[in-house]
This record gives C-alpha cells, sequence and structure tokens, in this order.
C-alpha cells in the first residue's frame, strides 16, 4: 500500500520533498548520531514569536526558561508565557476579571488555590509535572511551588494578559511593571 521508506512513520515525507514548503529554522540541526534532523536539540532562543506561525518543544522551552515569566508567543486571540517559580515562592494571587487562563507544570509540584475572592480561596489541590490547571475569567487564584527545585510552567492567556514581547526575570519586575 505505501512506498518503501527507511523512516518508521509511512506517511514521512523528508522536508526536501517538493511537496513541503519548507523554511529554515534556527532550532533544528542535524543531530550526527542517527543521521536525522532533530528538533530542538540545542537552546531554544526564548522570545515572544506571535503572531506568526510557530511550533515548538514547549517542554524544553519551559524547563530552558529561568526567567519568573517570558513571553512566548503573543496572537490576537490568546498568548502562551513561560515561568519559572522559586521554592517556595508563588505566582501571586490575582483575578483577571476577562481571561481565562491554562497552566501547565512540566516540572516540580505546587499547591494550586482558587475561590470567588482573594479572602475566601476555597479550592486547594496539589499539581504535579504533567498536570494542566484551567483557571476560569473572574476567579482569584495562585500557585505555590511546594517542591524542591523551581517550578517549570507554562501558561496559555485567551484573550492575551501581556504586552508582546514581556519578559519579566523577577516576580519583583513583574509587580513594577
Amino acid at each position: 500500500m505505501y512506498g518503501q521508506s527507511s523512516h518508521p512513520y509511512q506517511w514521512y515525507h523528508p522536508v526536501h520533498s517538493s511537496n513541503w514548503s519548507y523554511q529554515w529554522n534556527p532550532h533544528y540541526c542535524y543531530y550526527w548520531t542517527n543521521n536525522h534532523w532533530y528538533p530542538y536539540y540545542g537552546n531554544i532562543v526564548l522570545k515572544d514569536y506571535g503572531s506568526k506561525p510557530f511550533v515548538v518543544n514547549i517542554d524544553q522551552a519551559a524547563k530552558q526558561n529561568n526567567t519568573y515569566r517570558t513571553a512566548l508567543w503573543t496572537g490576537k486571540h490568546f498568548q502562551v508565557t513561560l515561568m519559572s517559580i522559586n521554592v517556595g515562592d508563588d505566582i501571586g494571587l490575582e483575578v483577571h476579571p476577562t481571561t481565562d487562563q491554562f497552566i501547565r507544570i512540566e516540572e516540580g509540584q505546587g499547591l494550586v488555590q482558587m475561590g470567588d475572592s482573594k479572602d475566601r480561596l476555597d479550592f486547594q489541590e496539589m499539581a504535579y509535572d504533567d498536570y494542566a490547571i484551567m483557571i476560569p475569567a473572574g476567579k482569584w487564584h495562585n500557585v505555590t511551588n511546594t517542591g524542591n527545585k523551581p517550578l517549570k510552567i507554562y501558561v496559555i492567556y485567551a484573550p492575551p494578559e501581556h504586552p508582546y514581547g514581556t519578559v519579566h526575570e523577577t516576580k519583583a519586575d513583574a509587580r513594577s511593571a
């Protein structure tokens, strides 16, 4: 049914195929030990790539990030940011009246708290590697790093919450912005 291919997936088409529009991506490099192109073998340049098409190894980008917050992609209708929360620190109690939020933990663990007012956080759950947290618009929320290493997460805001290109090296920088 399929033509012979040395690639394990029968639907694979090499990037040099005339069927593909290929533009050089600086994050791809040739992985010499197995003679294949391998995405994200090196470090990912962490900057705001929005609002053009973009593909990224989000796990690697989140783990590589060492800033409190870096916008990775800002579009018209949603935004992706990377965050690194220090041991014992938190994101900070906040509410977004018109913005839904998605948080995924790539590395570490934390206490998730939510509620209808900042004085009544009646929802509390522990979250770990690979957990996702959905925060409805209008909910007060916080995530506290309860582990022994930085909490590496990515956050999706819909609509965008921060200006294009936002980088906050520290939580104090974010508070003063």
